[in-house]
């Protein structure tokens, strides 16, 4: 019997994020040949999906799940469980991590099945980085833990990135390097890069913050150094240094470049929280600013290494970051369209506690 389902979805204006809606659509169970449909269990809610509104056109973030014109559907990651397949190989109840809209179901075309995961193959996914459309299934993963899905909502995607860029950092023998800077120190992001940094050992971890969230950043651990964004240019500037950008502010990136100068070595973005103050860093001192693109590096280091390799190493540091923010990260969870939005505004306006990971759900508890 074709059951029918009332499905809602998070949308933002494409030009004012603070703008939002809830649009409401049907979904029928009746799938066509190797359609899926997921009920959309939990997602993260954090920085990193500012950043993605944030490079929406640039990385084609937008583009993932179509919408109308003008309105966008940011991606969240998080779980969500298989009701309805006709894939011959996907069942129905199983739980999958990866990137959903902000909604209560989601349909894909599935493809590219293995005992790991599964993609969304739609033609509009086509062009974009692979692991983005990938499901991964909770039971083939080595370190699944039903009881962490919330913690590996928030913390496993930007781990990995973080993971990465450090890798990126390492290979490159630190850019000749003595120290990392990381702006927006308090950002999971930052603690997890941080957390990479200090378990190499190689570089000292510098966090910049403002003011208000030093103490928690000095409390965390992992960071050797912390300073507020007044204080970068007080700082030694005749050490080479390398800096990861979380916070897309130009002003902050041009008062670090002109104060290192040539002695900044190597300088990326990952994030943008801050949606009013991102500029151009054309004509900057130092290395040339560039973005980080995760994906990229790691196909290269999948080549390199072998991906078997490649995962067994990131899923041990990421079992053990895990354990790290146990000590230190609660989890808040909001349920319903109106509190979701709450929770997006929140994060929007940079309001969250640092100490608290927003795990979200359009549908009810």
């Amino acid at each position: 019997m074709t059951e029918k389902f009332s499905v809602s979805t998070l949308e933002v204006r494409k030009d004012h994020w603070a703008d939002t809606r809830i649009k409401t659509e049907t979904l029928m169970d009746d799938l066509n040949v190797n359609e899926v449909l997921f009920k959309v269990d939990r997602q993260a809610l954090t920085t990193n999906n500012i950043s993605y509104a944030s490079s929406g056109d640039f990385l084609g973030y937008w583009e993932f799940f179509p919408t109308d014109e003008g309105w966008g559907r940011i991606p969240g990651m998080g779980w969500g469980e298989v009701i309805a397949s006709a894939h011959p190989d996907i069942a129905v109840g199983e739980r999958t991590w990866g990137f959903y809209p902000y909604t209560t179901h989601h349909k894909i075309l599935a493809g590219k099945a293995n005992k790991a995961s599964f993609s969304d193959v739609s033609p509009h996914r086509a062009k974009h980085a692979p692991i983005y459309s990938q499901f991964d299934r909770g039971s083939a993963n080595s370190i699944y833990e039903p009881a962490r899905e919330d913690q590996d909502s928030l913390l496993r995607g930007l781990f990995l990135t973080s993971w990465l860029v450090e890798d990126l950092i390492e290979v490159n023998d630190s850019f000749a390097s003595q120290n990392c800077l990381i702006t927006s120190a308090s950002s999971k992001t930052s603690i997890a890069l941080a957390y990479c940094v200090k378990a190499r050992g190689k570089l000292a971890s510098i966090g910049i913050t403002s003011p208000g969230n030093v103490a928690f950043c000095e409390n965390l651990g992992c960071y050797d150094q912390v300073v507020t964004y007044d204080e970068v240019t007080t700082m030694d500037a005749s050490q080479p240094v390398v800096m990861v950008d979380m916070a897309g502010n130009a002003k902050v990136i041009s008062n670090i470049h002109h104060h290192y100068g040539d002695n900044m070595k190597y300088s990326c973005r990952i994030g943008g929280t801050h949606s009013n103050q991102m500029g151009s860093s054309k004509g900057l001192p130092g290395a040339k600013p560039v973005f980080f693109f995760a994906p990229a590096h790691r196909e290269t280091r999948s080549e390199e290494l072998g991906l078997e390799v490649l995962t067994n190493q990131m899923w041990s540091a990421f079992a053990s970051f895990r354990q790290f923010c146990d000590s230190w990260m609660t989890v808040q969870s909001s349920y319903g369209a109106d509190a979701v939005i709450q929770a997006y505004q929140l994060i929007l306006a940079g309001k969250a506690d640092p100490a608290s990971g927003q795990i979200v759900s359009m549908g009810s508890e």
